[in-house]
């Protein structure tokens, strides 16, 4: 791939099955127990078993390792095994590993999955703990001693500077979390089913780190996710109508660091999503009006508003009335904030099943979903089509 010219991957691979366990506050299990059913359940969608699968794509920061998960799973040979850096920011990125590996004739049958206990277990929102020394970590240490620990200070320097660049208050953030809280009142799979909030709900919820109130930020999930990548012919012959993979990119910006890049000459953008943008409008030849849905990875509320404008359907400072207005089907399944927190995984997944046709709150006749991943680190996107 180039960030300068259309990339030929584009339709070569498809998601043919999706599956998912439970999402809760305390599964109960192992975070290979529930890798292993998410894995299961997606081939059982698929209409694939075991012995079909050949490679396998996961995250860092990951405890149930490819291998293991292949072991727990009844998967024999593996001819391809990866796992993509930088937290959420991997979620499309292991569906383009698979799609590579595909189109190379690497693998046949790839499984992309996310897996934790990121509730009862390891809570990323309780900050940095303890870092073993690396060259990447030093970013940190002009940020750590000032007080910024958690994902959620860091964020909050770059929704502050919005907000006073284009002369807006917090309920700009708001609209966000009321459209997917709107979403997840109808998803009953969503942690939030049956409790939409209101704009007087946001305002009303506690500071976290200004202007981040509680309910700008996305919940800590007990789950799992797993997604089955094949070529697209061989989709086709399968149980589920093929999402097609039609562009995947990855991108990181220039000053790039893993979510404290204060020093670059803006903070109200995302210079890093704007790589991704630019590489599927080329390799999809879509624009922003051909967008029927959008997943758009919603950790913190203000980083969607940003993506919004990255990716060219709105003006910069515009995105707050944007959402306001409903001018695009957003995080239908409720995102991060509503569903479930799996580092976008399950936004993939709802990218699929609004291409089925089977999702909870299904738009009508929608044929190209954007997906994208964590935002304010390296990132990556999707747009996957219907078939045909």
């Amino acid at each position: 791939m180039s960030t300068r010219a259309r990339d030929r991957l584009g339709g070569l691979a498809a998601i043919a099955g999706i599956g998912a366990t439970e999402f809760s506050k305390d599964s109960g299990r192992s975070e290979l127990s529930l890798a292993a059913e998410a894995v299961r359940a997606a081939l059982d969608d698929a209409g694939l078993t075991a012995a079909d699968v050949d490679g396998m794509v996961t995250f860092t920061m990951d405890t149930s390792p490819e291998i293991t998960v292949a072991q727990a799973c009844g998967i024999g040979e593996l001819s391809f095994f990866s796992r993509v850096h930088y937290g959420g920011g991997a979620a499309c990125a292991t569906v383009q590993q698979a799609a590579l590996a595909i189109a190379a004739g690497v693998a046949e049958v790839v499984v992309c999955y996310r897996a934790f206990n990121e509730r009862s277990g390891r809570r990323f929102g309780s900050g940095v703990q303890h870092r073993e020394p690396s060259a990447e970590g030093v970013a940190l240490g002009w940020s750590l001693p000032f007080g910024l620990l958690t994902p959620a200070s860091w964020v909050a320097m770059a929704a502050q500077r919005y907000l006073h660049t284009y002369g807006l208050t917090p309920e700009a953030f708001g609209h966000v979390a009321v459209t997917d809280r709107a979403y997840a009142a109808t998803n009953p799979a969503a942690w939030f089913h049956g409790r939409p909030i209101t704009l007087a709900d946001h305002a009303a919820s506690r500071w976290i780190v200004e202007p981040l109130r509680l309910l700008d930020c996305c919940q800590e999930t007990d789950g799992g996710q797993a997604i089955v990548v094949t070529s697209l012919a061989r989709a086709r012959a399968l149980r589920r109508r093929p999402a097609v993979v039609a562009a995947a990119a990855q991108g990181a910006g220039r000053a790039q660091e893993q979510m404290t890049s204060f020093y670059r000459d803006d903070l109200t953008g995302l210079p890093e999503m704007n790589v991704v943008a630019r590489q599927l409008w080329r390799t999809s030849g879509l624009v922003p009006r051909d967008i029927d849905v959008a997943i758009l990875y919603d950790h913190f509320t203000p980083f969607v508003l940003m993506q919004l404008e990255e990716f060219g359907f709105c003006a910069r400072g515009e995105a707050a009335d944007f959402v306001r207005r409903g001018a695009l089907p957003l995080n239908t399944h409720g995102g991060q904030l509503g569903e479930a927190y799996l580092h976008g995984m399950n936004g993939i997944a709802e990218a699929v099943r609004q291409l089925r046709g089977t999702a909870a709150n299904q738009v009508a006749g929608a044929g190209r979903v954007l997906v994208t991943a964590g935002t304010g680190v390296p990132t990556s996107g999707l747009v996957l089509t219907a078939d045909g």
